[in-house]
């Protein structure tokens, strides 16, 4: 067998921690926290069913659902995320500027393809989102880590490692980050677009939590305040319409743009036309503002529910994020508990089958940070199941208590 690429021993860390989350996913008997799936009570089912059995006919759009389409995606589907989902949060963007992708993640990958070579300094926070890193493992970059607090990166100490490092990117989830739950404040916002600009550094604005706020006040996207085109926005169809759809979309100057289009065409030619088409529908019939109000009063609830227990079910001193929207909180333990290891019997243990994701996974630098932390999503999960998880995981940590 020949060797494999380099690249497979430098992602083997990240690559790791999914396979965890992702397997923890599948087991029927566990209540999980673990994974960042929409709640299947959020998933449009009947009305897709409408729509396809509507299309898929040669006088509509069947021909065009199962033939070869444009690069950059859909044009009326592109038009939809111009119209309603980012002229509202108020970012002037031009369909051309658009590249429909296979979900948010395929951001990361051509990003990287277009721009990473190996070596590359990226600026990560301290957690991200360790799907992200995997990938910048893969392209051999080296993720160099930024502080969080409350109000999210560290926008101080970020410009202090754009000096020293000289990063070709800042990768930032502003709102509802995975896997916290923080928000990057107003401007904060402001300071790291222009830090963009100044620097010249690319900002990888990854925000698929943000049409999912059910309290709170909305806060412009980084891309708002993007006056020369460093910031790049990548966003996600996930959480707010079908993760199976696997739609995402980024936008970006032409310059950008340009190379993202050879990019795409080398990787996979452009997105499947089938779920491009069912979205735009969905979206053009007017089915999304009800659609959105009833996700959000949904995870609205979830949340206030899963607070509830932590407060009540956890130990003394347990320190949480509420979030204002998204589908995560994290959660800080005593430090002497490490949550690796309390996953590991959690999930074995025949009296408690509760998964979440354990902490330290989600730092890029290493070093044993986060092993007292973990990320608890409640999206998925129903009010009871979440009472009864979050009480035999209390149990068990009570167990641990010094």
């Amino acid at each position: 067998m020949p060797e494999f690429a380099k690249r497979m021993e430098t992602m083997k860390k990240s690559a790791d921690v999914i396979r965890t989350l992702f397997g923890s996913m599948n087991d029927p008997d566990l209540i999980s926290f673990g994974g960042g799936a929409p709640a299947k009570e959020a998933l449009p089912i009947d009305t897709v069913r409408e729509i396809i059995n509507d299309i898929m006919r040669k006088e509509t759009r069947g021909v065009e659902a199962l033939q070869y389409g444009g690069v950059k995606g859909l044009e009326d589907l592109r038009k939809v995320i111009v119209d309603e989902l980012l002229g509202p949060k108020g970012v002037k963007a031009n369909v051309e500027n658009i590249i429909i992708i296979n979900g948010g993640l395929e951001a990361m990958n051509l990003l990287c393809q277009i721009f990473i070579e190996p070596g590359d300094v990226i600026l990560v926070e301290s957690p991200t989102f360790v799907q992200s890193v995997e990938i910048f493992d893969m392209f051999q970059a080296k993720c160099v880590s930024v502080d969080m607090d409350d109000d999210g990166m560290n926008t101080e100490e970020l410009e202090m490692k754009i000096k020293k490092y000289n990063p070709k990117m800042v990768y930032v989830i502003p709102t509802f980050q995975n896997p916290t739950g923080r928000t990057l404040s107003l401007e904060r916002r402001k300071k790291i677009a222009l830090m963009g600009s100044e620097y010249d550094v690319i900002i990888l604005e990854d925000d698929p939590y943000r049409d999912i706020r059910y309290s709170g006040e909305e806060i412009l996207p980084i891309k708002a305040f993007d006056e020369s085109g460093h910031v790049v926005l990548a966003n996600s169809f996930s959480k707010i319409f079908s993760p199976g759809s696997r739609l995402g979309y980024i936008l970006a100057n032409d310059e950008i743009i340009e190379k993202l289009f050879d990019a795409k065409t080398a990787t996979n030619s452009h997105t499947s036309m089938l779920p491009q088409i069912v979205c735009a529908e969905f979206f053009k019939r007017g089915y999304y503002p009800e659609h959105h109000k009833m996700i959000c009063d949904l995870y609205r609830e979830r949340r206030d529910v899963m607070m509830t227990c932590i407060d009540e079910f956890l130990p003394e001193g347990t320190k949480k994020v509420f979030p204002d929207g998204g589908l995560f909180t994290w959660v800080e333990l005593p430090d002497y508990i490490n949550t690796t290891d309390l996953l590991s019997e959690s999930i074995s243990n025949s009296e408690v089958k509760v998964a979440f994701v354990a902490g330290e996974g989600f730092f890029a630098e290493g070093n044993g940070k986060g092993s007292n932390c973990m990320r608890i999503s409640f999206g998925s999960v129903t009010p009871e199941k979440i009472k009864i998880g979050m009480a035999k995981l209390g149990k068990l940590i009570e167990s641990k208590i010094k």
